[in-house]
């Protein structure tokens, strides 16, 4: 496949975990060392990876950056990091511990000038902008508040800075192997073409994988389909 494929590794507890629908009463955990399930990855060829820090999202700071070093250290992989990124000192132990990438979404909703200090400061090019996304607007803090603010309009404020970046996840459909909402992702694509758009949100199988990419999306994320086993790694190509 074309469309850069990258699997996803949520933290909860030290361990590789999945939620349904972003409610931590519906965990299920897939494996009890996320550093093994990231040598997997890699072994299987991918080349990136996205890592959740779940207990971070929650408690609003950086909580599991020692289990993102030891991946990085580790591996090869490319690993873009979230959750619990909301002050100077998170992004900069994100980054200290080796990610490519650093994910920021509640922060970016509650406080935009500190997301546009990042973006001076590291790069547009290493920031993704998390959009995570319940009845068209944006949800916060682990997904466990909502708040005001409209997709569109929180999409537009970050790509009028450089932001090229955004991972989107539509919440309803997170962790329930339902599809991907295929008409949300073409519509962002359509009033932004140039970004690197990652869907993210309900992948069951390798055809809702081909459907994205048919409809012209960068890249998605997918992990609860991977651990139940429903992803033919060989049809990937990888």
């Amino acid at each position: 496949m074309k469309m850069e494929l990258i699997p996803a590794i949520d933290l909860i507890n030290g361990q590789c975990v999945r939620l349904t629908k972003g409610d931590y009463n519906r965990k299920k955990v897939y494996h009890a060392d996320p550093v093994a399930m990231a040598k997997q990855f890699e072994a299987l060829g991918f080349k990136r990876l996205h890592v959740v820090d779940l207990d971070g999202a929650r408690s609003r700071h950086i909580v599991n950056d020692s289990i993102l070093k030891q991946i990085v250290q580790t591996t090869h992989l490319q690993v873009d990091f979230g959750g619990g990124i909301q002050t100077h000192r998170d992004i900069e132990k994100a980054f200290d511990a080796g990610a490519t990438m650093v994910t920021v979404s509640s922060i970016a909703v509650m406080n935009p000038e500190l997301t546009f200090e990042w973006i001076k400061k590291y790069g547009a090019d290493r920031l993704i902008l998390g959009a995570d996304v319940r009845d068209g607007k944006i949800s916060i803090n682990g997904w466990q508040d909502n708040s005001e603010m409209e997709l569109f309009a929180f999409l537009n404020q970050f790509v009028n800075k450089g932001v090229r970046n955004v991972l989107c996840t539509d919440i309803s459909k997170d962790g329930t192997l339902q599809g991907p909402t295929i008409t949300l992702y073409r519509q962002i694509m359509k009033v932004y073409p140039n970004l690197h758009l990652i869907a993210s949100g309900g992948i069951a199988d390798n055809e809702d994988l081909e459907e994205l990419e048919q409809a012209g999306i960068p890249a998605a994320v997918f992990g609860k389909a991977f651990y139940e086993g429903k992803i033919d790694i060989q049809r990937l190509g990888l």
